[in-house]
């Protein structure tokens, strides 16, 4: 178990992390996480250049575990409901695997930080380590429902095992879909494709071909929009050409309205795209075709 005051640390740290991340989407600047969280007067630090994080205010147990993207470790998700995290090199017994296997034992919730782009952080929290695989140098690790941390009775119901794995499945959904936002809105430098808008928190990442139609999370598959502009492409009321130009569907641009309407859709009607200025990020034509032929059909 653990002592009463690390315990009482740890829940002010989930709340705080509960007041000021989901309106990121969960996700944190490196900068906001290196300033650390003040308790009582001192700085508890929440992340640092060791993957598996254990502060000095906490004498036991770890805070949090993260996750680099093309670290030198196989950090992987295992299909849709767990994921498993490296060991700290190749010593089973090294201090730091043997935090988190404690931490195992003793049903600690840690933070769970997963590197999207350089400097941003997915955060989720409470996760579980639930398993040890020394011969693969793995832990297992569960996301959990914040209502546990409330009754840790929940702990050992029979539910539990479901409900993790719902938590689990919640968490990567949302893992997968703020990378490919950051990762977008960062190849846009942080503008609507169509209008030029900057403002970042009314900016989503648009499918091309949809998640639900085979789409992959590449960046090519994307474009930053503005809500607006989001909700018009996914409606077929604007399409894209595979040449890049903006196109209004034609009873809309016969449609008289207030200024959204005039401003904001009609007149980029034949207006170029905004792309990135790396090649590679730009759009692929071919499912910028089947999108545009979805959109004249309609």
């Amino acid at each position: 178990m653990e002592d009463i005051e690390s315990h009482k640390l740890r829940l002010a740290i989930f709340d705080w992390l509960q007041q000021c991340t989901p309106a990121n989407n969960y996700v944190m600047d490196w900068a906001a996480l290196s300033k650390g969280f003040i308790y009582n007067g001192e700085i508890v630090t929440l992340i640092g250049a060791r993957g598996i994080w254990k502060p000095r205010q906490f004498s036991d147990y770890p805070i949090s575990i993260t996750s680099v993207r093309q670290s030198m470790y196989a950090d992987e998700f295992i299909g849709e409901d767990i994921l498993s995290y490296s060991y700290r090199g190749s010593d089973v017994n090294h201090p730091d695997n043997v935090g988190l296997r404690n931490a195992m034992q003793h049903a600690i919730p840690l933070i769970y930080f997963h590197q999207i782009v350089k400097g941003k952080y997915m955060a989720a929290w409470p996760v579980y380590v639930v398993g040890d695989e020394p011969d693969k140098l793995k832990f297992t690790i569960s996301a959990e429902s914040n209502e546990v941390l409330l009754n840790e009775n929940m702990l050992s119901e029979p539910a539990a095992i479901y409900r993790r794995k719902y938590a689990t499945r919640e968490v990567l959904i949302r893992l997968h879909q703020g990378s490919f936002r950051e990762r977008v809105l960062l190849a846009y430098k942080d503008h609507c494709a169509m209008c030029h808008l900057k403002h970042r928190e009314l900016l989503d990442a648009a499918h091309i071909i949809p998640d639900s139609q085979g789409g992959s999370p590449e960046i090519s598959n994307g474009l930053s929009l503005c809500k607006i502009h989001h909700a018009a492409y996914d409606q077929n009321i604007i399409g894209i050409s595979p040449d890049y130009q903006i196109e209004v569907r034609e009873d809309i641009l016969h449609e008289v309205d207030g200024p959204m309407l005039k401003h904001g859709i009609q007149e980029i009607n034949k207006t170029k795209l905004r792309l990135p200025k790396t090649k590679i990020h730009q759009p692929r034509k071919e499912w910028l075709d089947v999108r545009y032929k979805a959109f004249r059909s309609a």
